[in-house]
Order: structure tokens, then sequence, then C-alpha cells
């Protein structure tokens, strides 16, 4: 059971560090670095890099979340089952819900907003329709994140009180 419990804590570290992280880090690192060599075009490689990194971390995520919710139903299964399980799962559950939402669709909208316009979003004037779109997919993908990190954080404190 302890195994079991270790493996579900160590998904739970790995997906809430690596939100943390690239919120704070790798994102605006990333901007700023690009940002520096060319304005315009360094924005739009910028965006490519980190576009990709998240595609590949939402997979990441989306292993996390099974791991957790498969390692709550074996403890509910096998042994006494976790405190406030369902409150537990259903926490899991929307969190992987809201990372399929930011991974998937909203992904899928920034990305084709991307591949109309020739340089960086922010050079077209506010009132452009896909600048708007864009603006919008970007807000809820980063409110999407800030949500799961303080999901996250909930389920942390409940492993670190047991």
């Amino acid at each position: 059971m302890v195994a079991v419990r270790y493996v579900a804590l160590i998904a739970l570290v790995v997906w809430l560090g690596g939100m943390i992280v690239l919120g704070l880090l790798v994102a605006p690192s990333t901007f700023r670095v690009l940002q520096n060599h060319e304005a315009a075009a360094g924005r739009v490689l910028a965006g490519a890099v980190f576009g990709e990194i998240l595609r590949q971390f939402y997979i990441l995520a989306y292993a996390c979340g099974g791991l957790i919710l498969s390692s709550l139903i074996i403890m509910k299964l096998v042994g006494p089952p976790p405190r406030a399980f369902p409150v537990r799962a259903a926490i899991v559950v929307l969190m992987l819900t809201l990372a399929f939402y930011a991974g998937v669709p909203v992904s899928r909208g920034i990305a084709q907003i991307q591949s109309q316009v020739a340089g960086a979003m922010n050079q077209l004037p506010e009132s452009d329709p896909r600048r708007v779109r864009f603006d919008r997919l970007h807000a809820t993908s980063t409110t999407l994140m800030t949500v799961n990190i303080v999901l996250g954080l909930v389920l942390l404190y409940w492993y670190a009180r047991e």
C-alpha cells in the first residue's frame, strides 16, 4: 500500500512541479531570451518553442493524472480507502478534464490562429478578431493551469497530512 501511495505522490509532485516550473520559469525565460534576438521573429519562435513544450507536458500530465487516479482506486479497493476518497478522486478527474481541455481544444485553437498570422500576435491591431480570439484562448489556458495548480496543492496538502 505504501508503494501505491508513493507512486501517486510522485506523480502529483511531477505534475504540480511541472506546472509551476512552466509558468514561473520556462515561459518567461523562453520569451525573454528569444525576443532579444529579433523582437517579432523571436516572439513567434518563442511561442512555437513553448507551444511544443506544452504539448509534451500535457502528455506527461495525462499520465500523471492517470497514475494518481489509478492509485487512489487501488488504495480504495485493497485497503482502507484514503480519507475523503470521493472528493480526492473528483479533484483528480477535474484536473485531468481541465488539462485535457487546455491541451486539446484550447491548444489547437491557439495553433490554428498562429498558422493564420504571419508575424507576432501582438503586432495585430487589438481589435483584430484573430488577436481577440488568441488573447481569450491564452487567458483560458493560463486560468486552467492556475486552477490545476491550486487543485494540485490541495491534493498535496492531503498527502502531507497523512
